[in-house]
């Protein structure tokens, strides 16, 4: 069996419980609940999970898919060195952004999506992964090489060589005897 890679899992995870936590930041505080002190961090944490995540990492084998946009946020987080690339200081960020969240009703699935994206980064972690950016590729793409000189003329299936067509320029080779008779009946 394949290797999992975990911290593709606690990326994805991560934007969603990030974007979740700001919407409730959000109710909580258009809402004027009670604490909506944690809710206006809410916003802010998710927010920044989601500033933070938006950049995927690297595959460890297979091609790597960026999202649209994500070369200047790579910038950003490639700017911050290992406190963005280690996926333990990851983890523990995570976790100590989702606390907040648990005293309030509105952000509390934020939170605990937040905890559970912490935990698969701790599984990334010890599983040795780290975040390495998707840069653009310098070299241009292969063309196809001169083995091609002219395309098929008619369209698969393509019968075998000796029973295709000949071509009209060479008439006798071209002829052959119809085995049915072909007669007009009136």
């Amino acid at each position: 069996m394949g290797k999992i890679e975990w911290a593709m899992w606690a990326n994805e995870q991560a934007l969603a419980a990030g974007l979740i936590y700001a919407t409730g930041g959000i109710v909580g505080v258009a809402g004027q609940f009670r604490g909506w002190q944690f809710a206006a961090f809410g916003i802010a944490a998710g927010v920044f999970v989601c500033l933070l995540e938006y950049p995927r990492s690297k595959r460890g084998k297979g091609t790597s898919v960026e999202r649209t946009g994500q070369y200047c946020f790579t910038v950003c987080v490639k700017a911050f060195g290992p406190l963005t690339r280690n996926y333990y200081v990851r983890a523990f960020l995570h976790a100590a952004l989702c606390v907040p969240g648990g005293f309030m009703l509105a952000t509390v699935l934020g939170c605990v999506c937040l905890g559970i994206a912490s935990l698969i980064y701790l599984s990334a972690a010890i599983h040795g992964e780290h975040w390495e950016p998707i840069l653009p590729r310098t070299e241009p793409p292969k063309r196809v090489g001169n083995s091609i000189k002219e395309p098929p003329q008619n369209p698969p299936p393509r019968p075998p060589p000796e029973l295709r067509r000949k071509k009209a320029d060479k008439l006798e080779p071209a002829a052959y005897d119809n085995p049915m008779s072909v007669t007009i009946n009136e």
